[in-house]
């Protein structure tokens, strides 16, 4: 996690922007249903992020399914239409080159809910001035 922050707030103005002009193309493809491919069809797909290589060259697309259901599945489906994915890409997104794809899990929302349930704890709560059930 702290080093795709780090990574995150290394980059470019234009990495940024080249980044989430691809993260709409792909989610608008998802909502439109472009992608036929039954799995991908029966999963709502959220894509909270997408992270440019320097050169523009590789895009790492992090893609979460609603609730975190069958993420594997998901990305295996992603993985079988990368090629249609990067070509519809090529076709919205106008740049030199279409950036290789590859597609990751997004893993923020499962380490969010681990520091929240970290923070509950009743000694965390102690060492934080809150009120522990034993007192």
């Amino acid at each position: 996690m702290r080093k795709r922050f780090e990574k995150i707030s290394g980059s470019s103005q234009r990495q940024l922007r080249v980044g989430e002009l691809i993260r709409h193309a792909v989610a608008e493809m998802l909502i439109r249903g472009d992608v036929h491919d039954p799995v991908i069809e029966t999963h709502l797909i959220t894509i909270p992020e997408v992270s440019m290589a320097p050169d523009l060259r590789l895009a790492t697309i992090y893609v979460m399914p609603l609730g975190g259901r069958d993420a594997e599945a998901v990305l295996a489906a992603l993985e079988r239409n990368k090629k249609f994915l990067r070509g519809e890409i090529a076709r919205h997104v106008n740049l030199k080159f279409a950036p290789e794809i590859r597609f990751r899990i997004d893993e923020r929302f499962d380490e969010a809910e681990r520091i929240e349930k970290l923070l509950r704890t009743p000694e965390v709560q102690r060492d934080l001035g809150g009120k522990d059930e034993n007192e």
